[in-house]
């Protein structure tokens, strides 16, 4: 009776240490991503995303990147795998990754869904605010087994917002126009990460109100809103 116990027990105890082993955390979309155990071949397909993963300890353990991925340094040596907008499938596969960060607005999604669908995993990405880039970058650690150096990027990170927020606080404000894309111009609304991080410095995004979230826009009405300051972002 007793071997017989112990025969029962001993599975349990198998699975229960699997189970326990397991790397989960929920990702932007609000949806629980497991892996057996911590990602060693990442493809990052934004920027941001790239950006984000050599913060949080995790630039060794990627495998790919999207153009435009050129921070830090050592992202600019990561092989392609298309743009953040059109992504080339094959070169994804062939680098058989086990993590994908995807970035859930930016994307095409039924590129990335097809991904998921040959049973990749993925995580989305979508920080709005300064408090989710600190969230992402101890997500991303997590999952790339780099939770000390995550914790320590995400900590100073927040520490440096607090920074800026008092710096500004007293400040004048400054009408900003930030413009995302010159082809069609495109800028952002009050949704976005970069109308906080106008607003933590002093500025006033001046297309905060329109309702999407990154829109397009006329020179007109550029001209009409008269910014105090332009600023462009590097893409467009």
């Amino acid at each position: 009776m007793r071997v017989l116990r112990w025969g029962l027990l001993l599975p349990m105890l198998a699975l229960f240490h699997t189970a326990m082993a397991a790397v989960c955390v929920t990702d932007d979309t609000q949806r629980e991503l497991c892996l057996e155990k911590p990602a060693s071949r990442i493809i990052a397909l934004s920027p941001g995303a790239t950006e984000l993963l050599f913060a949080a300890g995790a630039g060794e353990q990627m495998v790919g990147a999207v153009s435009f991925s050129d921070y830090p340094p050592a992202a600019k040596k990561l092989p392609r795998v298309g743009s953040y907008k059109r992504l080339d499938l094959e070169a994804v596969l062939a680098l058989k990754p086990d993590l994908i960060v995807a970035w859930h607005s930016g994307n095409p999604l039924p590129q990335v869904e097809r991904l998921q669908a040959l049973g990749l995993p993925v995580y989305y990405s979508e920080p709005r605010r300064f408090a989710d880039v600190s969230t992402t970058l101890e997500r991303f650690a997590r999952l790339a087994g780099t939770e000390q150096v995550g914790q320590g990027a995400a900590d100073a990170f927040r520490a440096g917002i607090d920074v800026l927020r008092e710096r500004y606080a007293d400040a004048a404000k400054v009408s900003v126009f930030y413009q995302v894309w010159e082809e069609p111009l495109m800028t952002v609304n009050r949704e976005h990460l970069i109308s906080e991080a106008i607003q933590v410095c002093g500025g006033v995004n001046v297309f905060a109100d329109l309702p999407t979230l990154a829109p397009r826009i006329s020179k007109e009405s550029v001209l009409e809103k008269n910014p105090q300051a332009i600023v462009a972002g590097g893409m467009g």
